[in-house]
Parts: C-alpha cells; structure tokens; sequence
C-alpha cells in the first residue's frame, strides 16, 4: 500500500527531528497559477495546492515518510440531508508567511487561506504551519456558517489519503503490507491501546451494548476486516522494517474528539477528522478545530513520541506534580461491601507499617454512598458519612482520598425522580445507555443543563471542602459524552466534557489533586494531576463474569491483570508528559487467581513506569513475604521505562530503564513471559539497544547474579506463565569494583546512596524512608580483608566469581566498608 519513494538527499541535509530539533526561517516559494504554495525549512516542505485543495508534508531525512496529496472535507446535514464537501479553490489570505509568537509551542511559521462558501453557505479558515521549536506541521479549520439555516455537523475531514485522488503515503522505500503497522490509542482510560500490524486485526469487543459505550468513542469506527484500524486521540503508523513513521493526531480535545482510520488493504488509504457530533452550527455562528498534528518519528528512538507529548503538554499547560503517591485503595479487596471499620482497621494497618511500608493515601473506594448519584446520602455502614474518617485519617498525618463519579447514574438513583430534566437523554427521549455496571445498564446526567452541571459541581466541592477529602478519584466521567443528544444542541461531546471538567476544577480549587478515570483523554488533559491509563486490574489474569472466561477471555477492556498490564507498558510514555500515570492498584495477598508470578509482573509493570503506587488488599491478613513485594517498590523511581518493542508487539515484552548514582550508570532490563506456560528467556545488551561489553547482571525475583560476556545472552530458565525478569545491568570493567545490587529495592541500585573507592577500601551508605532487611551484592577484585555494616564486623567471603553478599539492616540509613588485602 502507500507506493512511493522519497528523493534521496545528500547526508549533509538529513535532520534528526527527534533531537532538539529547530526550525528556520520559512521561504515561501508561489509556483505554477499562484494557487500551489511551498512552506519549507530544513525538516520540512510543505505543499500546499489552493485549486485542488491539497496538501503534502514530505521530510528532508531520508530515513523518514511523508504524505502526498492529502485533502480536507465536511460532512454535514441540512434538514435532514446529509451533504459532502471536500475544501477545494483555497485562496492566500497574505502574500506572505507570518512568523507568530501566540502559539503555547513557541513560535509558529504560518499560512492562511480563506476557502469559499459552498451551497450551503458554509465558509472554512484554514491555518498551515510549521512550529519552529519541534518537528511538528500544525493545521486547523474555522468554520462559520454564513448560509441562512443551520446546519448539524458531522465530521470536519482534517487529512483524507485517497489513492483515487493521489493520496499516499511516501515511505523511504517500497513495503510490503506486513512491513507495516499501526499503534492505536484507546478512546479513555479503560480503552486498549496497542500496536497492531498491517495485515491482523484490530481486538474488538463482542459485548455490544454493555460495554461499547464505555470504551469506545461513537464517532470512531470499530474494523473487524483484516487490515482496518482506527484511533482516537493520536495514531502512529510505522514501517517495521525501516524504523521510521509519523503520529497524527491533535494537539488538544476542547473542541472535538479525534478519529483515524487507516485501511492498508490494496493502495490503501488514511483518514483523520474531527468529530462533529451533529452539533447544531446556527447561522452565523462559527467553530474551530483543534490543532492537527503531523509528526515524523524514528521508532527505536528512546523517546519516539516525546517532542509531540511535550507540545500536547505546553497547549493545555499542564504542570505535572513531582512525586508519585502511594497508598491503599479499599476497592479491589472489599468492593462495594465497605464499613467505617473496615477503613478504621486498615488506617490502623497503614499506620502501624509505617516504618516498614509508609504509604500516604488512605483512598475510601465506592460502597460508602446510598446510590450511584446521591451522594449526599450514605449507606447504613457509614451512619455518620465520610467526613468523621477524613478527619482520622488527617490526624495520623496521612492523604485521605475519596472515590466519586460526579456524571454516571444508577437507574435508582432518587436524583432522577427528583429531576427527570437533569437526565441525558437519546434522540427519541429515552435516557441514555453507559453500560453495565453495578449489575444495571446505567445513565448519566446531562452536562449541557446548568443545574445539573452545577449539582456535580457542588458534589465534589462537599467532598473537598466539608468532608475533608484533598484527594479525589472522580471515575466513570465518559457517561457525560456517549450517544447522546443534549439539551444545548450546539455543543459537541468533546467540548461538554471539557467545559464539566474545567467547572469541576473550579469548583475545588486548585489545591485538590484530582484523578482522572474512566476518561477520554483529551478532556482532562491540564486539569487532573493523575490519570487511569488501563483497563481495572482483578484478581484473574484474564477477564472473567461470574467464574466464567469461555466466551470473555479475549475481550480488550474487561477488568483483569493481563489487560491492565498491556497499558501500563503501552501509555507509559504519558507519565510525567501529561499527568502522574495511574497504572490501577497492587493486589499482592495470596488467595486471588494470581500466580505469584503474575503478581510480580503486576509489581514490576507499575514500578518500572513511575506511575502512583496503590496497594488494594485487607492489610491486616497479608502475609509478610507478600508484604514484602509491596516493600521492595518503595521508594518509588518515578522514571518511566523505555519500551522497546512498542512497535513490534501487541503486548510489549521488553522495558529499560536507565539509572545513575555514585556508583555509576546501570541499566533496568525487563523481559516478560507472557506465555500461558513457564518459558525460558533469553536477553542480550544488543537487542535492548546497550553498549557492546562485558556487564554484570543481577535478576531481582530470582537473586542471580552472573557475569554476561560481550555478544553472549543472558539465559533465564523457567520463567513462570506470565511471569518476568527484572535484571541490572552494569559494565564490567577490569580490576573495578561493581556494585551488583541488592533485594532491597526492585531497581537494584536507588538503595545506594553513597559510593566511595579510597585504593583498598570500599565506603557505601545505603538509604531507605523505610526499615529494611536484606542482602547487598559486590564484585570485589581481589582478597577479602574485612566487611563492616554499621561498625560491626562481619565474617564474609566472597563466592567463586568474587562476588560479595552482604546481609545489611536499613533503618533510614546503612553504612557499609569493605577492606580488601
């Protein structure tokens, strides 16, 4: 599909736009009838056909494709009729490019062109661009209605690639259909996002009704032909071979929810639009998109999409916290069947481990309200409400945080009685469908109407202000934009949830730190300082409905580990970009389906990806070799890991994480068994992209320890199904002593606080905010004199491999000397 080659340039002029790129001063070149225009710089030349109305963004590197002959469309209804107009006859607005300095991005090299009105009366604004301080091509459409009726917008085409008019993509070189692929982006939280290749299929859900609703955007296409994908938000298609691609997508959702879809069947063909939702445009009224994004990536890049997530970043302004929270959810141990002692007990629990296991969160799930949408209202278990616990768990010097989900309603709820015109409602007048939850098909409020906006509002405003709750986890927020058709019918779904969040951020200030779950991205981007990026985690690997998995095993979304692990790994690239990762929570205790390996891949994927750190099981029960996982996580890193093979796999197997301290860089390498049987594994420096050499290796779940050669790979035999290796990776260097790591913390090295080497003599501190017992490894060349810990002497030897294990006691601090002879 997409034949074309791009002309070759000489190696001088190739560009790597994934480093620091900067753009120059834009040329404007008018070429043949004044009507195609050239916007140009040393990444890029854009080409703009005014008659045809087309566009072609092609790169000055060779290593990376382009787009040829791209054209824009409108689709909408007038009076019932539905009508298609692709934007053709644009005219220069100024005979000259502008430089503008508005855009959050930094400056902008920029060309507008007014396009006419067509029967209809509907007149576009186009603005093309080249953003100077990244690798970006930006674009967006105004369009106003000048006509006499109104029209209801159905979708604004921002790129249709249609091989009947030219449209293609330009590789490198020539490729076949399965030298291709595709990575999708969930609509919301719960949504899958993964990487598919050209010639498969996308995984969609059979559950019709009870969960599309929740997962999938109504104006984005589900394929089940072979070849077929589509995505919201952003989509990146690549070319395995060369390790070269481009992401579209948008730089922001405030106005329209995106789409893609891209058929790689025959010629195959690409589209990307924005969703118009039949919102009413009146005449004389106008609306604009948001801003298109083309971005060339280099796959094996370590950030491939870091220079398109840190504009989305700059234009919704978002300040992401430092820190990542830890602490107890009551959710996935008790569900809905919670108590005030219950909570009380865990508080007890939290506080009790605090020199062992300090968390700060103290989260009080769903369960604690009389129904889903009267929330002022509680359960017989909670007599004196929430409020009483948040001042308990505030005294003991902990977070407390609280579960809400200010849009959804359970079809009992008394605010539907109270107010049947506050409900969302379908065309024909029945209230709408969001899914089954709660053992219902439920509904939700309708945003458009200020009360009932002003209600959900006043809910999390009593949540913060009156009951004491800092910390809030407002869930199921896509009931507020399903199929629908609101009150204001001037407003698309995109905007609505917009517009509900901004109030809600409002309505508590900006000292509350809200979670976003159950959420389409683009609406909570800027305005929650942590975000649900998977599917619910549960105590099976694979989904499962009342002891049964036959006919649900394959479904995408469904709670369970296996689907929650996928887009920890696949949206780890969104931590720290766009918000605090929320991977969902840890569930450690022994008597869930889980494997204990499963339970270490659970572990392994949230701490390696730097998001929040939520244990969810009765802590007072746990076992202290469970409890231990939870430990080892603590502090958490922070950093996220790379993925390696994100454009290879739909279940990505491979993570690094590089760190540093006083001893020294090493390298976290992350190989899953994903597997339904115990496997062996096999990892090499090359394949995760290190350094030819000699390394000492350390895997943490194991405790081997093992000096791998130069060009040899590390064998790992009988990983268990679904289980992983976490392995430290550090040089081996002749005659120098290496710190191996230790069992005291899943990165095998931020334990290490202080490294120093005086000719003989070896000086290292450790430090933990907690205490700790465990083992600390050393590679020492040559003859052991003495071991201190703490001034206590210790008699030690080393191994065959002069390898040195050490037991240690944390107790904030350790201090550790070695004497050789």
């Amino acid at each position: 599909m997409f034949w074309g080659l791009l002309k070759k340039v000489p190696p001088e002029k190739e560009t790597q736009i994934q480093d620091d790129a900067k753009i120059n001063l834009t040329n404007f070149n008018p070429v043949e009838f004044m009507m195609t225009f050239q916007l140009a710089n040393p990444v890029f030349k854009v080409t703009l056909n005014g008659d045809k109305g087309t566009f072609s963004i092609l790169t000055e590197d060779q290593k990376l494709p382009g787009i040829e002959n791209a054209g824009l469309m409108l689709k909408y209804k007038v009076k019932g009729t539905a009508y298609c107009f692709p934007l053709k006859n644009w005219t220069l607005t100024d005979p000259q490019p502008k430089k503008v300095d508005w855009m959050p991005q930094g400056a902008l090299d920029i060309m507008t062109f007014d396009i006419p009105a067509d029967e209809h009366g509907i007149v576009c604004h186009l603005q093309f661009g080249i953003l100077q301080e990244y690798p970006l091509v930006v674009w967006k459409l105004d369009v106003s209605n000048q006509g006499s009726d109104a029209v209801e917008m159905q979708s604004i085409g921002l790129l249709e690639l249609n091989p009947d008019t030219g449209g293609k993509i330009i590789w490198p070189e020539a490729r076949a259909q399965r030298d291709l692929g595709f990575f999708s982006n969930g609509w919301q939280s719960w949504s899958p996002s993964q990487w598919h290749p050209a010639d498969g299929r996308m995984n969609v859900s059979k559950l019709g009704g009870l969960q599309l609703p929740m997962i999938n955007n109504l104006g984005t296409p589900l394929p089940k032909d072979k070849g077929v994908f589509s995505s919201d938000f952003f989509a990146v298609i690549g070319d395995r071979v060369g390790r070269s691609g481009f992401l579209l997508g948008s730089l922001s959702q405030k106005n329209h929810f995106t789409s893609i879809l891209a058929d790689f069947n025959g010629e195959g063909s690409l589209q990307m639009w924005a969703n118009g939702d039949n919102a009413r445009l009146d005449a004389g009224c106008s609306i604009n998109t948001d801003w298109a994004v083309f971005n060339p990536v280099l796959l094996d890049h370590r950030e491939p999409l870091e220079k398109y997530l840190e504009a989305v970043a700059r234009e919704n302004h978002i300040h992401v916290p430092e820190e990542s929270p830890t602490g107890w959810c009551s959710w996935y141990h008790f569900y809905t069947k919670i108590s005030e002692p219950i909570i009380r007990d865990n508080l007890k629990a939290i506080v009790a481990q605090q020199e062992t296991l300090p968390l700060q969160l103290v989260q009080v799930d769903d369960g604690f309200e009389s129904q889903i949408g009267d929330w002022f209202t509680f359960k017989a278990e909670f007599p004196n409400g929430v409020a009483p616990l948040a001042a308990e768990i505030k005294a003991e010097g902990l977070l407390p945080g609280l579960w809400l989900a200010p849009f959804i309603l359970h079809p009992k709820a008394e605010i539907i009685k109270q107010h049947p015109d506050w409900l969302l409602r379908k065309a024909n007048g029945k209230p709408v469908n969001c899914g089954y939850v709660w053992g219902v098909m439920t509904t939700a409020l309708d945003l458009t109407v200020p009360e009932a906006l002003d209600y959900a509002c006043r809910v999390v405003k009593t949540a913060s202000e009156a009951w004491g709750y800092p910390y809030l986890k407002l869930d199921f927020l896509y009931a507020a934009v399903v199929d629908c058709q609101y009150q204001d019918r001037t407003v698309t779904r995109a905007q609505v949830l917009r517009r509900g969040m901004e109030a809600i951020r409002q309505a508590v200030g900006p000292e509350v730190t809200l979670l976003g779950c159950g959420a389409p991205f683009g609406g909570m981007l800027g305005l929650v300082e942590a975000m649900r990026i998977g599917a619910d985690v549960s105590g099976d690997w694979q989904p499962t409905f009342n002891g049964i998995q036959l006919f649900i095993k394959n479904e995408p979304a469904m709670p369970c580990a296996r689907n929650s692990i996928r887009n920890i790994i696949t949206r780890a690239n969104l931590h720290g970009h766009w918000w605090i990762n929320d991977p969902d929570c840890l569930m450690i205790r022994p008597d869930t389906h889980l494997s204990l390996a499963e339970v270490q891949s659970l572990a392994s994927a949230i701490a390696l990806t730097g998001g929040s750190l939520l244990l969810s099981d009765d802590l007072p029960s746990l076992p202290k070799d469970r409890l231990k996982i939870a430990e080892c996580l603590l502090p958490i890193i922070g950093d996220r890991a790379r993925v390696v093979d994100w454009f290879d796999s739909s279940m990505p197997s491979m993570l690094r994480l590089d760190q540093v301290n006083s001893s020294g860089e090493w390298h976290i390498l992350t190989k899953f068994n994903w597997q339904d049987k115990s496997d062996d594994l096999t990892l090499s420096a090359e394949e995760y992209q290190l350094p030819a050499g000699d390394y000492w290796v350390s895997d943490f779940w194991s405790g081997k320890t093992i000096l791998v050669n130069s060009e040899e790979r590390l064998w790992l035999v009988g990983i268990g199904a679904h289980g992983c290796a976490v392995t430290a990776w550090r040089k081996a260097l002749p005659g120098e002593v290496v710190y191996l790591g230790s069992d005291l913390h899943i990165s095998q090295g931020v334990e290490l606080a202080d490294w120093k080497i005086n000719h003989k003599q070896i000086q290292l501190t450790l430090r933990l905010p907690r205490k700790a017992e465990g083992r600390i490894k050393l590679w020492v060349p040559g003859e052991l004199h003495s071991v201190k810990v703490n001034e206590q002497k210790i008699n030690l030897q080393t191994n065959a491999d002069s390898v040195l294990s050490i037991p240690v006691t944390v107790d904030g601090f350790a201090h550790v000397v070695v004497e050789l002879k």
